[in-house]
């Protein structure tokens, strides 16, 4: 359970009229159009949506990877979209990220790759040491600290991404499609994993997926994202089955078609 549900409701990421637009051949794209949305401190929040809906362009808006043309981003009552570029630099330590494609250093064992945000940060070295060992040892990889990227499963490559976003000791983690690429039983383990770490350190997930089995196994609350706009937001189990909008609906029904196959498999029809 996350701690929203146990009642700490106080809002730590505030998103206000937030558009951005892309230059193309055929010119501009418009891929959000005035994002409003709450999360609060502590919860495991989902973001769904359609390929296209906008998901990603909303995770690199809220870490200023990417910068919006309009609106207003706070983070812990920061204002991220107006830092110096030096203040940005160490506001992004407390965001963490995790991506679908890992972005491992493949010449790197996993060690280094967990360390590397620590190194280009000129963290001390005895520091470095003692945090990658103790975020090596959250996600369960303290036996594969030697070991290459190449030499390990999709499932312990995520673990390593998942170590590396955690090991600044950020506030928030924003989980972009992070188990999209990995097969039913390792998603789980990861899900589990990202649960376990929410509940032991209070750190604020936004789950970002098209997913609908992740939303519905680790979120309480959830919003729908479609063509650039949060059309949607409410408690899961509300949204799933009562829902109030034309995306909601069909992910509920996708979800409820699965379960129906799901079952008839499991009874062996």
């Amino acid at each position: 359970m996350t701690l929203c549900a146990i009642g700490v409701m106080e809002e730590y990421i505030q998103i206000s009229g937030l558009y951005k637009t892309f230059q193309s051949h055929s010119g501009p794209v418009q891929v959000l159009k005035g994002i409003d949305l709450t999360v609060h401190k502590g919860e495991i929040f989902g973001i769904i949506g359609f390929s296209g809906a906008g998901k990603s362009t909303l995770a690199r808006c809220i870490n200023r990877l990417e910068t919006p043309d309009a609106g207003n981003i706070k983070v812990g009552g920061v204002d991220i979209l107006k830092l110096s570029k030096t203040e940005l630099l160490k506001e992004r330590r407390k965001i963490g990220m995790i991506f679908q494609t890992f972005n491992l250093f493949e010449a790197k064992n996993v060690y280094h790759n967990i360390s590397y945000p620590l190194e280009i940060s000129n963290v001390p070295r005895a520091e470095i040491r003692r945090r990658v060992l103790e975020t090596a040892e959250m996600v369960g990889l303290a036996d594969k600290l030697d070991a290459y990227p190449g030499a390990l499963s999709g499932g312990q490559k995520q673990r390593v991404g998942i170590a590396r976003a955690l090991v600044n000791r950020p506030q928030l983690l924003l989980s972009d499609e992070a188990t999209s690429a990995l097969d039913p039983q390792t998603t789980l383990q990861i899900l589990d994993l990202l649960k376990e770490i929410n509940r032991n350190t209070g750190i604020t997930i936004l789950m970002i997926t098209h997913e609908l089995d992740a939303i519905r196994y680790s979120c309480e609350r959830m919003a729908v994202l479609e063509d650039g706009r949060i059309i949607e937001v409410g408690a899961v189990r509300d949204i799933f089955s009562n829902p109030h909008s034309h995306t909601g609906a069909l992910f509920a029904r996708v979800y409820t078609e699965f379960q129906r196959t799901d079952m008839e498999y499991g009874s062996g029809i």
